[in-house]
C-alpha cells in the first residue's frame, strides 16, 4: 500500500458519489474546517495503481509541541480490503502524512470491526449512531418504523402542522443556527460550531448540499431540522422544536418527509447522529424508532 498526497477533489467527490461515507470524510467538510481556522490533510490510498481508499485528517498542535492528526470515521475503503491490507495502509498513514516529530496519528474507523487495527492501542471507545437505509422504497421505510413512532407520525400528518423547505441562503436559515446555539448553551452540551454549516454550503457550492425543513403552526415556527448532504449520503445535523412542536410530533413528520426528499436527491444512507441512552434517552429512542441500524464504532486507535 502507498499514499497519494496529491489526490484531487474531482477524484475524491466522484468516489463518494457511489460509496456512502461519514460527513467527516467529505472534501467539503475539510474545506469548512479550514475556513474556520482548522488544518486538514488528505491522501488517497493506492494498491498498485488502483485507488482503494481515502483518508482525511484534521491536524493540530498539542501544547505547541506535539503534532496530532486525527482521521475521524475513516479511512473510507473503496474496495474490499482484507485486514492485512488495511493494516498496511494504516502503517503507511502513520508514516506518510509529512508530520514532523513529535507526532501522534490517530485513526477512528467507520466500522464496528477493528480490522486492520491489530497491534494498535485503543485510546478511546467508539460512539454509537443510527444509519437509515434510504435505498428502500417509502412503503418499506414506513413498515420499518416502530409502532409508537408510526402512531406519532400518523397523528402529525392529521394535525394542522405545515412542513416546508426553508431557503438555503444563510439569511433564510440563520434563525435555526441561532436557536441551536441558544439550545446548546441552555442544555450545556457541546457540538460543532454553527458556523460550520454555511462554510460547508459554500465549500460545496450546491444548494442541494443542505436540506432545511421548518414546521409551522399558524404563523409560528414550532420546529426545525437541518441535514447536510455529502456524496450519496446525508447526516442529520441540527434539530429543534418547542413544546408545541414536541406535543404535535413535528419531528416525526419532518424526518419522514426528509427521508423522501433525500431519496429524491440520490441519497442512499442517512446518518441520524450519535445516540446516548443515558443522558439523551429521549433523543436516542426517537432515532432508534425510525427502524435504522444502530452501529457502535470500534473506537480510536494510535
Amino acid at each position: 500500500m502507498r499514499l497519494d498526497p496529491d489526490i484531487n477533489r474531482i477524484t475524491w467527490d466522484i468516489a463518494l458519489m457511489s460509496r456512502p461515507a461519514a460527513l467527516q470524510q467529505d472534501w467539503s467538510y475539510g474545506e469548512a474546517v479550514t475556513a474556520l481556522g482548522g488544518k486538514v490533510r488528505r491522501v488517497g490510498i493506492l494498491d498498485g495503481n488502483t485507488l482503494v481508499g481515502l483518508a482525511q485528517f484534521t491536524t493540530r498542535r498539542i501544547g505547541g509541541v506535539v503534532q496530532m492528526a486525527l482521521c475521524t470515521r475513516g479511512p473510507v475503503w473503496l474496495e474490499d480490503i482484507d485486514p492485512a491490507g488495511k493494516a498496511a495502509a494504516i502503517k503507511a498513514l502513520r508514516k506518510g502524512l509529512g508530520l514532523g516529530w513529535p507526532r501522534l496519528t490517530l485513526v477512528s474507523p467507520d466500522s464496528e470491526s477493528a480490522d486492520g487495527m491489530a497491534g494498535r492501542s485503543r485510546v478511546m471507545t467508539g460512539h454509537s449512531t443510527v444509519l437509515l437505509d434510504l435505498k428502500q422504497d417509502l412503503e418499506a421505510l414506513r413498515a420499518g418504523l416502530e409502532q409508537k413512532w408510526r402512531n406519532r407520525l400518523n397523528a402529525a400528518e392529521k394535525s394542522t402542522l405545515k412542513i416546508q423547505q426553508n431557503g438555503t441562503k444563510l439569511a433564510q436559515y440563520r434563525w435555526l443556527l441561532d436557536t441551536e446555539e441558544g439550545q446548546r448553551a441552555s442544555r450545556g452540551y457541546r457540538a460543532t460550531p454553527a458556523a460550520l454549516v454555511p462554510a460547508y454550503a459554500d465549500a460545496r457550492g450546491d444548494r442541494n448540499s443542505v436540506l432545511i425543513l421548518r414546521a409551522d403552526e399558524g404563523r409560528a415556527k414550532t420546529a426545525g431540522m437541518l441535514f447536510l448532504v455529502h456524496g450519496c449520503a446525508a447526516t442529520y445535523h441540527i434539530g429543534w422544536n418547542d413544546p408545541s412542536g414536541r406535543a404535535s410530533g413535528a419531528h416525526n413528520l419532518m424526518l419522514w418527509q426528509a427521508m423522501d426528499l433525500l431519496r429524491q436527491r440520490g441519497v442512499v444512507q442517512l446518518d441520524l447522529g450519535g445516540v446516548n441512552t443515558v443522558s439523551g434517552a429521549g433523543i436516542a429512542r426517537f432515532k432508534i424508532g425510525t427502524g435504522g441500524r444502530v452501529v457502535t464504532l470500534c473506537g480510536t486507535f494510535h
